[in-house]
């Protein structure tokens, strides 16, 4: 068996055969020379309880369990990993019906959720100022490198081997060839490949019927004399209409204060920055039919986190509808992340977790947060799928 991506889901997915198949010869393909390199080690490290997704979603059923067993993952291994809670902060009149919405959904999902006023948002962030929150207190936070560290000293990685090519011969089974020349047989390809998941789909000769653009997330951090403005986990009512969470303060494990992402379409699929452009990438995201068509639904929130990218003083002022007494000296620049998002051919935004059969493979296309939250139960769900179709 031939898993492709040492993120954290493809490492998940390997654990998941194994257990299921102890005697099961599994290894993993990952590019990077160290596993976890990318999606997994880019983010805010936040556990998602499932307040936002919608009921019924993969989202939804995965995000609690994999809450759970993430974190008594991270207690058995020593690994870093809290459960500060959050607030979700309504700074505006017309977010409130979004906020209740919210709760509404929380409780349809299972997720215990306290609604708060302004004072009782500033008993438990003094700093922050809103109108009414609410206090999420089973969301968590851990490290996805270390838990992906972890998870690949207990199954098998070749790193440094970029799949470039993928044989399925009917009835046997696949054969993988990677950059360095060489091939491996195996009964099924599991495709985990994030930022690259839709090309190693093409690869094996599936028609993934998306694209994955890059979206990247600029972070800033505070400086650290500034660090108690922010006591634990604070985010802004999101926009319905946009899959993206919006600018957020995260009090992190590494005891630093890391504020956001904005969301910009990336010039690489790895472009963790503006400088960063691979003509290739750039290209086969501007050729899809989608991107013009989501740019149409979208461009009105594309433009404002595009100035909000280009103008540290616009960040700023996003950042102050929350924490009004930031100022743009006390944020510093913090490693940016890329999120891998999945849009179909009609310009819309794939929102749940897309999974894809074919002979002999499985194709992970498109596994939005909270991913890393979830790892071990959609491990689980891709494993299943593969071993159903094993002889």
């Amino acid at each position: 068996m031939v898993v492709v991506g040492a993120g954290i889901v493809g490492l998940a997915t390997a654990h998941a055969l194994r257990a299921a198949r102890p005697g099961l010869a599994v290894v993993v393909l990952e590019k990077e020379p160290e596993p976890g390199l990318h999606q997994t080690g880019r983010n805010s490290g936040v556990l998602h309880s499932g307040v936002y997704y919608r009921p019924g979603s993969r989202k939804a059923l995965f995000a609690a369990r994999g809450t759970d067993r993430l974190l008594k993952f991270c207690a058995e291994h020593g690994l870093p990993h809290a459960v500060p809670g959050k607030l979700i902060v309504a700074t505006e009149p017309e977010e409130l019906p979004r906020l209740h919405e919210l709760a509404q959904r929380a409780r349809r999902n299972g997720v215990p959720v306290r609604e708060l006023g302004p004072a009782q948002i500033a008993e438990h962030e003094p700093a922050v100022r809103g109108i009414a929150a609410l206090r999420v207190e089973t969301t968590g936070q851990a490290d996805f490198g270390a838990v992906a560290r972890e998870l690949s000293r207990q199954v098998t990685v070749r790193t440094n081997a970029e799949v470039v090519a993928v044989d399925r011969r009917e009835g046997r089974g696949v054969a993988v060839r990677t950059a360095d020349g060489a091939i491996l047989r195996a009964r099924a390809l599991v495709n985990c490949a994030g930022l690259h998941s839709d090309r190693i789909a093409r690869l094996a000769g599936d028609d993934p019927g998306l694209r994955i653009v890059p979206f990247r997330g600029e972070f800033y951090r505070l400086r650290p004399e500034r660090s108690g403005l922010v006591r634990g986990l604070v985010y802004p009512v999101p926009d319905p209409a946009f899959p993206f969470l919006g600018v957020h303060l995260t009090a992190g494990l590494d005891g630093e204060v890391h504020i956001g992402p904005n969301a910009v379409l990336a010039l690489a699929r790895e472009g963790y920055d503006w400088r960063t452009v691979r003509p290739g990438d750039l290209a086969g995201t501007l050729a899809w039919p989608g991107l013009l068509r989501m740019a149409g639904r979208h461009w009105r929130a594309g433009a404002g986190e595009l100035r909000r990218s280009l103008s540290k003083r616009a960040f700023t002022a996003a950042v102050q509808r929350l924490l009004p007494e930031v100022t743009e000296e006390d944020l510093l620049p913090s490693p940016a992340g890329v999120r891998a998002q999945a849009v179909r051919r009609d310009g819309t935004l794939a929102d749940d977790f897309e999974i894809a059969e074919a002979p002999h493979t499985v194709h992970v296309l498109n596994a939005p947060s909270p991913a890393a939250t979830a790892c071990f139960p959609i491990g689980e769900e891709i494993a299943a799928r593969v071993l159903r179709a094993l002889p």
